[in-house]
């Protein structure tokens, strides 16, 4: 059952990816308030991970036999999973927080053809 909770989890992760992966290319699809939910969301998912890494510790100091370990040991890949794919979403949202549309809009004219001409190797 808790292998099956882990795998939801990391599941919903996977489509919270698939729906920011645009964002990486174009930051400005996202407010500042967006990302700042999205870190502050994923930051508690992030700290309460211990506790999905300490059950499967504590499982695997039992005295278990062949299909339990086997399990556990499902488990504790879920979970490695789970928590990497957290760390993945948060390195993402640090990355689109300096080019969302709040900041964006906060610069100048100047400021924003002169970064067009250096994506565009033309200066």
């Amino acid at each position: 059952m808790m292998t099956a909770v882990v795998l939801e989890q990391l599941g919903a992760n996977r489509d919270q990816l698939r729906t920011l992966e645009p964002a990486r290319r174009a930051p400005h699809l996202l407010d500042d308030h967006t990302v700042e939910r999205i870190k502050q969301v994923f930051g508690v998912q992030r700290d309460d991970m211990w506790l999905w890494v300490e059950t499967g510790e504590r499982w695997q100091a039992q005295d278990l036999n062949a299909a339990e370990a086997a399990k556990v040991d499902q488990y504790v890949a879920a979970v490695e999973a789970f928590a990497a794919s957290n760390a993945v979403i948060l390195a993402l949202a640090d990355d689109l927080v300096a080019g969302t549309i709040d900041k964006l809009m906060g610069k100048s004219d100047l400021e924003l053809g002169i970064e067009a001409l250096l994506r565009n190797g033309r200066l």
